[in-house]
């Protein structure tokens, strides 16, 4: 992977445009509220990082890393997350609307209150998710079933 100072990535934060960060490290860094939309992260390393109500709408994520990574809030909207990895990550109250999640891990994740509403999780890891209050209606479960009805503590109807 490579590797990027705190500076540089500011410096890049404050440019214009998609970022093109492919397996940059940025474990452990704080990009709250950083403007990523369009980025392309494909195969990043954002372990431990806290992107609380950053915006990452249209990103590409595939077989990113952001195990325990703080993403409440977070816009990840139309995001490419094929394969992404999110063990024990905080993804409360994430927009995640039209998302691809195919094989994505999520164990152990907290996607209470995110809206996953049209986003594709087939073969997605959901293995002791928390997903109280988590909007499905739409969406392409695990097992390739449609998500409409709902479910104990899970919303399914949007």
């Amino acid at each position: 992977m490579a590797e990027l100072s705190r500076w540089q990535i500011l410096d890049l934060l404050n440019r214009p445009g998609p970022l093109w960060l492919t397996g940059v490290d940025l474990s452990g860094l704080n990009l709250s509220r950083a403007n990523l939309a369009g980025a392309d992260l494909e195969g990043a390393n954002l372990t431990g990082a806290t992107l609380t109500r950053a915006n990452l709408e249209g990103a590409n994520l595939e077989g990113a890393v952001l195990n325990t990574a703080n993403l409440a809030g977070a816009n990840l909207s139309r995001a490419n997350m094929y394969s992404a990895r999110f063990v024990r990550a905080v993804l409360t109250g994430a927009k995640m609307e039209g998302s691809n999640l195919i094989r994505a891990n999520l164990s152990d994740a907290n996607l209470s209150r995110a809206n996953l509403f049209g986003a594709n999780l087939r073969q997605a890891d959901l293995t002791s998710a928390n997903l109280t209050d988590t909007v499905l209606r739409g969406a392409t479960l695990p097992d390739g079933t449609v998500g409409m009805a709902q479910q104990t503590q899970v919303n399914r109807t949007g």
